[in-house]
């Protein structure tokens, strides 16, 4: 089974379990004409709606401009997994950037997190909000990497990790592949379709105004700047560029520092409720500790979402089912017979460091991209950071865009087959357990 492209019920989103089961399919009306703002944020995914939410109720007058549909992208296909954190842990940002800068990344670590719950209360968000994550170890080594991230993130406030033993893996996923994990009490799992089209819906109440299948063409970074798309215009004070790995090449100063990586999904049809609970006993989110990691959760309609796989530059496998339901089977095998309704792909914005690169193409356009796999939270934080610089307060914006980016060696000819190369060498650690 490959993956559907169009979604047959949500036109113009691919053909996603969330696209199927998403609380409004409303086409918002594309660009037409030229029209001014406070603020024009290109993408209507996750860091966009973010910061346009952020400013909205700052006062802004905003408009949102999306090439394809609201969370069209990774947004709107990713795991739902609420991971606090970056894709970097702490240490490592301390021994790239020095311990000062870890300190003040460490103490925004969990905002993300708390920003979802926040707006699902705030604005009554049905997102099927639930808490608690897993992250399961295959190896001793995993174990022990894991206890040093727990006492290096607690010296940061997180008080929600608990390690796990192999005889407690059963409360959290019945599978006998794990040698033990850690469980985060502050994490949890979404439905992020429905939480970006919430945080859609609370931009509009406040007269914020949102066009889709309104790609942008071009963007004038000057004095005033502006932004052109195939039929119409928007000049505003502040452009916030927010497209991430579907950004294209508009803007190469931004594209070119990022890759897209795709990654896969599927659902079973709906299960029996003992069946699946007996599964995941806690309804806790759960990824493996692996390079090339596999993520799963339940559904609030009994389903097993299964993601994981990976291809850089955006490459999807022929057959996606036959690529992640080995994996599935490994960890599941009592689901052998059990049919798939959806599988599809999307694409996160990796950097080569790992780390979002936040920052200004000039002093009216301002952009954020490459949360490297761990989109849900970071994106939430970075663009209430990006609102804040926008209304006055630069510090925390400051702290990310000071911290350095290069382009991927080789440039886009060879960025790929590089990175594959260093995957495999990870993976193969992983295989090994060293």
């Amino acid at each position: 089974m490959t993956a559907q492209i169009s979604s047959p019920n949500n036109p113009g989103h691919a053909a996603t379990w969330y696209a199927w089961s998403a609380n409004d399919k409303t086409i918002r009306p594309t660009l037409e004409g030229e029209h001014e703002a406070d603020i024009c944020v290109i993408g209507a995914g996750f860091t966009g709606l973010s910061a346009a939410l952020t400013l909205a109720e700052k006062g802004y007058s905003v408009i949102v401009l999306e090439g394809e549909r609201i969370g069209f992208g990774a947004s709107g296909r990713n795991g739902g997994q609420i991971v606090n954190g970056y894709s970097r842990d702490i240490g490592t940002i301390s021994r790239r950037y020095g311990p000062e800068k870890a300190a003040k990344l460490g103490a925004m670590s969990l905002e993300g997190g708390n920003i979802i719950r926040e707006r699902v209360e705030k604005y009554g968000i049905n997102c099927d909000l639930r808490h608690g994550g897993f992250f399961a170890a295959f190896t001793d080594k995993q174990i022990r990497e894991m206890a040093d991230h727990k006492a290096t993130w607690e010296k940061h406030g997180h008080t929600g990790l608990e390690m796990v033993s192999k005889a407690e893996v059963s409360r959290y996923v019945t599978s006998d592949r794990y040698a033990g994990g850690m469980i985060d009490t502050l994490g949890g799992h979404i439905h992020p379709l429905n939480y970006v089209l919430g945080e859609a819906a609370a931009i509009e109440s406040m007269g914020g105004r949102i066009f889709e299948n309104s790609r942008v063409l071009s963007v004038d970074t000057g004095v005033s700047p502006s932004v052109r798309t195939a039929k119409g215009k928007v000049t505003a004070k502040y452009v916030l560029v927010c497209g991430n790995a579907y950004l294209g090449d508009t803007l190469p100063a931004i594209s070119e520092r990022m890759m897209p990586v795709s990654s896969q999904v599927l659902t079973t049809e709906p299960l029996d409720a003992a069946m699946l609970e007996n599964l995941l006993p806690a309804d806790y989110c759960v990824e493996d500790a692996n390079y090339v990691l596999d993520y799963y959760r339940r559904t609030a309609d009994n389903r097993l979402l299964y993601g994981g796989g990976i291809g850089y530059g955006g490459r999807d496998p022929s057959d996606i089912v036959a690529y992640i339901r080995p994996n599935l089977l490994k960890t599941f095998p009592q689901l052998a017979n059990v049919k798939i309704d959806f599988a599809w792909s999307g694409n996160f914005a990796l950097t080569l460091s790992r780390i979002p690169h936040i920052g200004k193409l000039s002093d009216g356009v301002y952009f954020s991209h490459g949360d490297s796999g761990h989109g849900v939270t970071t994106t939430q934080l970075l663009g209430k950071i990006l609102g804040e610089a926008i209304s006055g307060d630069a510090s925390r914006f400051d702290v990310w865009a000071s911290l350095p980016n290069f382009p991927f060696p080789g440039g886009k000819t060879f960025r790929v087959p590089l990175t594959v190369l260093g995957a495999w060498w990870y993976g193969l650690r992983d295989k090994l357990g060293v």
